[in-house]
């Protein structure tokens, strides 16, 4: 079972880039974010006919949206509402597969940007992202269980270790790598001993992004990256972790989002 992730900045937009990745990489499962529209105006016959007649969307104009597309069915689908706000960023669906008893628990989250300054007494934004981390890391570990067959994946907005920036030092002091951010977003996957899937096949010591910034003219030469988009998986998933894939090459497609598909590879097998 390959599972992907990808904040695709507008889905309607993207709807051709979507259709390659399809083709070029053949996920099982595709969890987006900021797919940017109302679910009446998703583009969900072009999805059908790329394979994925099972859809869970929740979206609004504009701005944000989560969608899971899926080849194997749901058997619960879910959506939830975060710091008081209905702003399109967590859903969740259950699949059954062979391995497991219980269903396998995919949640696709969003995680607010935070704006520009670190400091939520000048900034609401950032205020809502951490509030927001603080949220998802009660309900984990107060509705989940470490036993269970449970994955979190999606655009974090936040780059925790070392090497997950191109700077350690330049970019402690900026929304996405501070320490606040790092300690809540620890906290978070401590909530159930989250297991970081990408960074089980990549060491910690190595440079690892899923971001590059609109702002560099040459994305690929100033590889001023950072790795925004995550999969966790709990305990149980761990030892069926087959292999893993950042498509860095898709933002280099035409007209691409600024973020790249991330996904991995489980042997697990649909009930």
């Amino acid at each position: 079972m390959r599972i992907l992730t990808w904040n695709i900045n507008s889905v309607r937009l993207r709807m051709p880039l979507l259709k390659k990745l399809v083709r070029e990489c053949a996920p099982d499962m595709i969890c987006l974010q900021e797919t940017k529209t109302p679910d009446d105006l998703f583009p969900l016959r072009d999805v059908e006919k790329a394979g994925y007649a099972h859809t869970h969307i929740h979206g609004m104009k504009s701005y944000n949206g989560v969608a899971i597309l899926s080849k194997v069915p749901f058997t619960t689908t879910e959506i939830h509402h975060r710091v008081g706000r209905e702003d399109c960023r967590h859903i969740a669906a259950h699949v059954q597969v062979a391995e497991f008893k219980k269903p396998l628990q995919i949640h696709c989250l969003y995680i607010p940007a935070g704006g520009d300054v670190p400091d939520r007494t000048v900034n609401d934004k950032f205020g809502h992202k951490l509030d927001f981390v603080d949220e998802m890391a009660g309900w984990f570990a107060q509705e989940g269980k470490s036993s269970d067959p449970m994955i979190a994946l999606g655009d974090f907005n936040i780059a925790p270790l070392e090497h997950d920036v191109w700077s350690h030092k330049q970019l402690l002091d900026v929304v996405s790598h501070t320490p606040i951010e790092v300690e809540k977003l620890t906290a978070m996957q401590d909530s159930l001993q989250w297991h970081d899937a990408i960074r089980h096949f990549v060491p910690d010591d190595q440079k690892c992004y899923t971001w590059w910034s609109y702002r560099n003219r040459d994305w690929k030469k100033s590889n001023r990256g950072r790795r925004l988009d995550h999969i966790w998986v709990t305990k149980p998933l761990v030892p069926h972790l087959t292999g893993h894939g950042i498509l860095a090459a898709a933002r280099d497609w035409e007209k691409p989002s600024d973020h790249v598909p991330v996904m991995i590879d489980l042997d697990l097998k649909a009930a």
